[in-house]
C-alpha cells in the first residue's frame, strides 16, 4: 500500500531512537530489517553448522569411523558450502539477494534436520553435503545485502555485529549438546540434528519485512536488457583488472577458515578425549572460547573502522597464530589454563573471521559483488575444507594437540595475502 505524503514526512522527521547505539541508528528504518535478518540467519546458520563437530565422536562410534573418515564428513560440508556459496553469490547479482537468502536458509534447515536420520556413513556424506550447500550460500546474499545498505563509516561495525550472531548460535547449539547428550543415550546426536529445522522460521520475519538493496536493483537493472550467461562474473572476477585482487582475497578466504576450522571442528574431541573432560565439562570449557569468540566479532568490527581493514586482519592473525600454539600445548593436568586462554582464543579466531563480509565486499564493483565474495570466500572455504580432515589423518600419527597446530599455518597465509590488498576503509559501495 502507497504511503500519503504526510505519513512519509511524519516517519522522515520522527525524532530519533537515542537508546539505540549510533553504528545501529546509521541504517534508515527500511533497512534495520535486513540487518535482523542477517543476525539471525548467521546465527542460526551457526546452530546448524556447530550441531556437527559436537555430535562427531558420538557419530563415530555409531558407525565405527576412523578419525579420517569423521574429518571427512566435515569436508565434504565444507566443499558443499564452497560450491553452494560460489553459486549463490552469481544468483544473487542476477536474481536479488533477499530471494538467495531465503532459498539458502532453507536448504540448510531441512539438510541438518534430514541429517539425523542417516542410516549409515554414505547417508550422513549425502545430506551433509546438501546442508553445506545451504550453509555457504546464506553467507554469500546475506553479507552483500548487509554491506550494500550500511553506511561506509560504520560497516565494519554493523558487520560485525552480524557476525556475532555465529558467537551466539554456537553456545545455543552447545547447550543444546549439553543437555541432549547427558540424557539421550546412543542417539543423542540425532535429536540434535532435528532441531536443525528451526532456522526455518526465520524465513517468515525475512519474507515479510526484508527488501533488496538499491545497489542491486539497479544492477539488475542495467543486466536485464543484456544477454549475458551466469557465468559472466567469474570471467570478470579473473579479468586483468580484478585477478590479482581476487586471488589474494582467495588466500585470504583460506586462511582464515582453514584456521577455524582446522581447530575448533576438533576442540570438543580434544577436550574430551584429549583433557579427560566429560559431557558438561566440554560444554563448559567450550562456553569460554565461545564467549571470547563473541568478543573477537564485536572488537574487530569496530577495530575495522577505526585502524582501517589491513591492520586490523593482521593484528588478530599474529593473535591467532600465538593463541592456537598455546592453547594446544598446555601441558596435561593444567586444564585451568585452558578456561584462561579460552577467551583469547575465541578473540583471535573470531576476529579474524569478522572483516571477511565487510573487506570482501568492498573490493569488487557492483555488478559482480555478489559473484566476488560468493567465489573468494567460497573457494577459500574449498581449499580450507581439507584442513578438518587433515588435521584428522595426521592425529593418527602425531596426536590430536599436534596435528590441532596446522590451524596456525592459515593465519600465516592472511597476512600474506592482506599485505597485497588495497585498503577499502572508507570506500563507497552504493
Amino acid at each position: 500500500m502507497t504511503q500519503s505524503p504526510s505519513s512519509t514526512e511524519s516517519a522522515d522527521t520522527a525524532p530519533p531512537d537515542v537508546r539505540s547505539p549510533r553504528w545501529y541508528r546509521s541504517l534508515s528504518r527500511e533497512h534495520r530489517p535486513v540487518f535482523w535478518a542477517g543476525f539471525a540467519g548467521w546465527g542460526l546458520d551457526a546452530f546448524d553448522f556447530n550441531t556437527l563437530p559436537l555430535a562427531l565422536g558420538a557419530i563415530a562410534t555409531s558407525f565405527s569411523l576412523s578419525s579420517t573418515e569423521s574429518g571427512w564428513i566435515m569436508t565434504v560440508t565444507l566443499l558443499a558450502s564452497a560450491v553452494g556459496g560460489a553459486l549463490a553469490g552469481m544468483l544473487s547479482d542476477r536474481l536479488g539477494r533477499v530471494r538467495i537468502l531465503m532459498i539458502t536458509i532453507a536448504t540448510f534447515a531441512v539438510f541438518t534436520a534430514l541429517s539425523g536420520l542417516s542410516q549409515n556413513y554414505e547417508q550422513m556424506l549425502v545430506f551433509k553435503g546438501f546442508q553445506g550447500l545451504g550453509f555457504g550460500g546464506e553467507f554469500a546474499a546475506g553479507a552483500v545485502l548487509i554491506a550494500e545498505v550500511a553506511p561506509a563509516e560504520q560497516r565494519g561495525r554493523l558487520l560485525g555485529y552480524v557476525h556475532s550472531s555465529w558467537a551466539i548460535g554456537w553456545g545455543c547449539a552447545v547447550l543444546a549438546y549439553t543437555l541432549i547428550f547427558s540424557h539421550a543415550g546412543p542417539d543423542a546426536w540425532r535429536y540434535l540434528f532435528f532441531l536443525g529445522i528451526l532456522p526455518a522460521f526465520a524465513l517468515l520475519f525475512v519474507r515479510r519485512n526484508v527488501k533488496d538493496s538499491d545497489a542491486s536493483k539497479e544492477n539488475r537493472r542495467r543486466a536485464a536488457g543484456q544477454a549475458t550467461s551466469l557465468w559472466s562474473g567469474l570471467a570478470v572476477l579473473f579479468h586483468r583488472d580484478l585477478r590479482r585482487t581476487t586471488l589474494l582475497a582467495i588466500l585470504v578466504g583460506i586462511g582464515v577458515q582453514g584456521g577455524y576450522f582446522a581447530v575448533f571442528t576438533w576442540l570438543p574431541s580434544y577436550l574430551h578425549m584429549e583433557r579427560g573432560l566429560t559431557v558438561v565439562g566440554t560444554g563448559g570449557y567450550l562456553s569460554v572460547v565461545i564467549a571470547g569468540c563473541f568478543l573477537g566479532y564485536v572488537c574487530a568490527g569496530h577495530l575495522h573502522d577505526w585502524l582501517g581493514r589491513r591492520a586490523t586482519f593482521i593484528l588478530f592473525s599474529v593473535s591467532g597464530v600465538v593463541c592456537v600454539v598455546a592453547y594446544t600445548w598446555i601441558p596435561q593436568g593444567a586444564n585451568g589454563l585452558l578456561l584462561v586462554l579460552g577467551v583469547p582464543l575465541g578473540v583471535a579466531a573470531c576476529g579474524s573471521l569478522a572483516g571477511t563480509g565487510v573487506f570482501f565486499s568492498e573490493l569488487f564493483p557492483s555488478r559482480v559483488r555478489g559473484t566476488g565474495v560468493g567465489v573468494v570466500h567460497n573457494f577459500g572455504r574449498g581449499v580450507a575444507a581439507f584442513f578438518p580432515s587433515l588435521v584428522g589423518a595426521l592425529s593418527s600419527v602425531f596426536g590430536l594437540k599436534a596435528a590441532m597446530g596446522v590451524g596456525a599455518l592459515g593465519y600465516v597465509l592472511v597476512i600474506i595475502g592482506v599485505l597485497g590488498l588495497p585498503e577499502t576503509k572508507g570506500r563507497q559501495i552504493a
